[in-house]
């Protein structure tokens, strides 16, 4: 078996770097009943939204299996686990508590702190309630205060469980595929929507952070941004121009606002109608102070000049492609953590996500994943690059823990280092898996 290995003296073979997996709420929980509607089960019912017809209802039935899966993923020798908690889990439409809801989370932490694991909670990973969503969901700004309240209930009930909170999971997708490109939840298509939505959704991080530093000091508190380095398709002065104007729409948009309280250039010279709505101290609630910056990466994007919009994406041309389309470019990850942190005076910076979708066979028992391994490898690789080019990366979180529903994708694509039968609910270690396992476990045995 083809093994995952640390280097001696990698800086990434010590106590103080974190290693964990992660999982989100909608994708695994199951127990449909016992929360309320999103815009996702919503979405789920729209003819050909789903590429398999399906939804979370049932999932991989963690809250039913919950128990089973601490003591995976406390078997995989992780320091961590990341997780999402629902919104619609935790809160009644008339803002009282789920009793049912909160226990469930209550006791999840509970067993997790018994265990020794750190528990990273995500507070939005994109399952927005439906009511909200029939107001006018991100696109309403009263959205951005309802989600400050979840978030004082969820902190204060949670007390000193959680290690550390995570506002917001991916905003650029829940503004730009949910409300501009629509093939997300809740599936809407405007250029003047996804702006508008991604400015609600980081000042509800920055009312979010506010609460956070009053209700939860001590936890390590901030956000996870997903980022694709925007590469030129060629050495011309138009693909450079199209690259750069990609990177400051899907990249800069995000972290600039929270780093340094504007949005980039590329706002002026939208057209009116296109741009968001500020308002006058938004951009200094959006700049709160953060502990620490989540980086998701799992590809680049290469891009061309386009006459309508300045920039298209040009389709890779290699083989060395995930099961999702996706290129393999660890080389990506290094370029993105770096540039960064030339560009911004980054705070600490944490891989929150990091994975790939593989065709996953089950032979006589065993998923023999040797590009997912080689995947890992290989990125583990570009982060020790980074450290040693002096970015401050403390810690690692492989996506995801186990296969799990793929958003628009359904349960055609499996990015888990853990295989589940959705008919049995059994639950297989693929080869990463133990890969993993035997890496962590070496380390803490040097």
């Amino acid at each position: 078996m083809t093994s995952l290995r640390l280097k001696s003296d990698s800086p990434l073979n010590n106590e103080q770097f974190t290693f964990g997996v992660a999982t989100s709420s909608y994708q695994i929980e199951g127990d449909r009943a016992a929360r309320l509607e999103t815009i996702w089960d919503k979405f789920c019912e729209g003819k050909g939204n789903i590429a398999d017809g399906s939804n979370g209802d049932v999932a991989c039935e963690h809250i039913k299996h919950w128990q089973q899966d601490v003591q995976m993923i406390a078997g995989l020798g992780v320091d961590a686990y990341r997780f999402s908690v629902a919104w619609g889990r935790i809160l009644n439409r008339d803002g009282s508590i789920n009793e049912r809801g909160l226990k469930f989370y209550v006791s999840l932490l509970d067993k997790l702190k018994e265990l020794g694991i750190k528990a990273y909670v995500t507070l939005y990973h994109w399952d927005l309630p439906q009511y909200l969503e029939d107001t006018g969901g991100w696109l309403n700004r009263d959205t951005a205060f309802a989600f400050a309240n979840y978030v004082d209930v969820v902190s204060r009930e949670f007390g000193n469980r959680v290690y550390s909170y995570a506002t917001l999971n991916e905003p650029w997708c829940s503004a730009y595929l949910g409300y501009e490109a629509g093939i997300h939840a809740p599936g809407l298509k405007s250029k003047q929507f996804g702006k508008q939505a991604a400015h609600h959704l980081l000042l509800a991080h920055g009312l979010a952070m506010k609460v956070l530093a009053k209700n939860s000091p001590s936890s390590k508190n901030g956000i996870v941004l997903n980022f694709s380095p925007c590469y030129a398709a060629s050495s011309s002065e138009q693909d450079v121009a199209a690259a750069r104007l990609a990177d400051e729409h899907f990249n800069q948009w995000y972290i600039r606002p929270l780093l340094e309280g504007r949005y980039p250039d590329a706002i002026n010279d939208m057209s009116d109608i296109n741009k968001p709505i500020i308002e006058s101290r938004d951009m200094s609630v959006i700049c709160q102070p953060i502990d620490y910056i989540g980086v998701n990466y799992y590809s680049r994007a290469i891009y061309q000049h386009c006459d309508e919009d300045g920039f298209k994406v040009k389709a890779p041309e290699t083989m060395c492609l995930t099961d999702m389309g996706w290129e393999i470019y660890p080389e990506g990850l290094y370029k993105l953590l770096t540039d960064l942190n030339r560009r911004y005076q980054l705070p600490e910076v944490i891989i929150t996500e990091n994975g790939a979708a593989m065709k996953d066979e089950l032979v006589a028992g065993v998923i023999d994943d040797q590009d997912r391994i080689a995947y890992l490898q290989t990125h583990l690789a570009a982060i020790e690059k980074a450290i040693g080019a002096g970015v401050d990366v403390s810690g690692y979180f492989a996506w995801s823990l186990m296969d799990n529903f793929e958003w628009a994708e359904g349960y055609k694509k499996r990015f888990g280092i853990v295989y589940v039968d959705y008919k049995s609910q059994k639950r297989t270690l693929k080869q990463s898996a133990k890969a993993y396992r035997g890496m962590l476990l070496g380390r803490l045995h040097k």
